[in-house]
């Protein structure tokens, strides 16, 4: 077997103690016939997060393939999600949140499998589960292709079902750094000039706790963070059609959230570079 790994799996991580181990463990359970790398990138978390990484690191026999790294400083969530990204050496690129969680020992195998046979697609994700106080449900879905247009409007895949082709973010624009959305940037980079596929399977579950990175905001937060995203990819998709389709979609946001007052607009957005410059929201 090819000791160079074929897939590249991230995970970020910041205060998760009670989350990480069911995220790691995750990945260690999943049946290959290929060679997996995982990446954690530990933004100095206050807690116990580290220890317990530590702890599966020496207790399991495939330790010998994890890329663990404990900031000394926090150095905030897209810096970190960026240096994970700079560390893969796979062919692919899986990502994981430190509080999210696998459920499906084939989840990289199925699709590695897709991708390995349909060239025209950049990426696949899949149907997923959302875990709230133990409560799961499973998100609808519909199984499609789908490009930037439909992208645009919606970061409809959750960030631990994506599986996208390294050479597709391998040069990412300097913008990126600055974005509060980092998977759903990520596909939109992905997806240019190109395609991406949802699979049947559920084989993923995003866990919803008062912490969380996005669950934890409110909708005004929300929208805003997505205008944000959404905005600075006209100077990524530039020519006229692309940037009639994002405003469209601007519309339908703002729209859909409730709209926000443009007085209000400029101190939202500096709570949320704030939060962001420093630490995890």
């Amino acid at each position: 077997m090819n000791h160079k790994p074929l897939v590249s799996v991230v995970m970020i991580t910041y205060g998760h103690e009670n989350y990480i181990r069911e995220a790691i463990e995750g990945v260690l359970m999943q049946e290959c016939d290929f060679c997996i790398e995982l990446i954690i990138a530990n933004d100095a978390s206050p807690d116990s997060t580290d220890e317990i990484i530590q702890t599966l690191i020496e207790s399991h026999l495939k330790s010998t393939w994890i890329k663990y790294v404990k900031h000394e400083k926090n150095i905030g969530m897209m810096p970190n999600f960026i240096y994970a990204l700079q560390q893969c050496e796979g062919k692919y690129i899986a990502l994981c949140d430190g509080d999210d969680y696998w459920i499906d020992s084939l989840k990289l195998r199925k699709q590695v499998d897709f991708l390995e046979t349909n060239s025209e697609y950049a990426y696949c994700g899949h149907k997923s589960s959302t875990n709230c106080e133990g409560v799961i449900n499973k998100l609808p879905l519909e199984v499609k292709s789908f490009s930037f247009k439909e992208l645009i409007f919606e970061n409809f895949l959750n960030t631990s079902t994506l599986l996208i082709r390294k050479s597709v973010i391998k040069d990412l624009p300097d913008f990126f750094g600055t974005i509060t959305a980092g998977d759903w940037a990520l596909q939109l980079i992905a997806v240019k000039n190109s395609k991406a596929y949802i699979l049947p399977d559920y084989m993923s579950v995003y866990r919803i706790h008062e912490n969380g990175v996005w669950s934890s905001l409110d909708n005004k937060i929300k929208c805003l963070k997505g205008v944000q995203t959404q905005e600075i990819f006209k100077e990524f998709y530039s020519d006229k059609a692309s940037i009639y389709i994002i405003d469209k979609a601007i519309k339908e946001r703002k729209k859909r959230f409730g709209s926000v007052k443009i007085s209000c607009f400029k101190k939202i957005m500096k709570k949320i570079k704030s939060k962001l410059n420093n630490k995890y929201f």
